[in-house]
């Protein structure tokens, strides 16, 4: 059985989301942030020593990483969905995306949380983290341009990992004026197959309302 360990308000909810697009079986070990750290619960470093969520156990398997767990969900599960062919140019484009969601993309979010708890002294840094956001979000709205996916006319693990990033920036109103990233956020919250992880995954502030 695969398990996957869930923290909300987390990057696994995306992990959520794949296991349903692929139509597998598995269960949610959940855990809750703390309402006024926001951290991850001490639980969770009793099934990595990082205390981080997504984890996923497969047999005696034991994954951290949202990318690694999303290649390896693919690769075992997929039977040819999800990921182009290794043999051509749109999984050189695929990999490149895989790769952004958690590298460039999640940089200036990170940067933005974090100096907003130094009040003034954040000051100095923060043409910098704008300089950035502004350059990585309109190279995405522009790539995004006239296209329904990150990577050719079918929905692939790509996608699925550069969710978190911009659900994360449509919730604070950054997608507001990107209207190719809004529009890929909101085609995405609509598929089947997310809003049945959204029921399963318990409470995600950036999602829509679900019953």
């Amino acid at each position: 059985m695969i398990t996957i360990h869930h923290l909300n308000d987390s990057r696994s909810q995306r992990i959520l989301w794949l296991l349903e697009e692929l139509g597998l079986d598995y269960e949610i070990v959940g855990y809750e942030r703390d309402a006024t750290t926001r951290l991850a619960p001490p639980e969770l470093n009793a099934i990595h020593p990082l205390g981080k969520s997504p984890v996923l156990t497969d047999g005696d398997l034991l994954i951290h990483e949202s990318g690694a767990i999303t290649e390896y969900l693919i690769r075992q599960y997929g039977n040819g969905k999800l990921a182009p062919a290794m043999d051509t140019a749109e999984f050189v484009n695929y990999q490149e995306w895989m790769h952004y969601a958690e590298g460039s993309a999640m940089l200036p979010l990170l940067l933005r949380l974090y100096t907003a708890r130094l009040g003034d002294a954040a000051e100095p840094l923060m043409p910098r983290i704008d300089s950035e956001t502004i350059n990585h979000f309109s190279f995405m709205n522009d790539q995004m341009a006239g296209k329904d996916f990150f990577v050719g006319s079918e929905l692939t693990g790509a996608d699925i990992m550069m969710s978190f990033p911009l659900e994360a920036a449509k919730a604070r109103g950054a997608l507001d004026l990107l209207p190719n990233l809004k529009s890929f956020v909101d085609r995405m919250q609509a598929r089947p197959a997310y809003l049945s992880a959204l029921k399963k995954g318990g409470s995600y502030s950036y999602g829509p309302t679900v019953n």
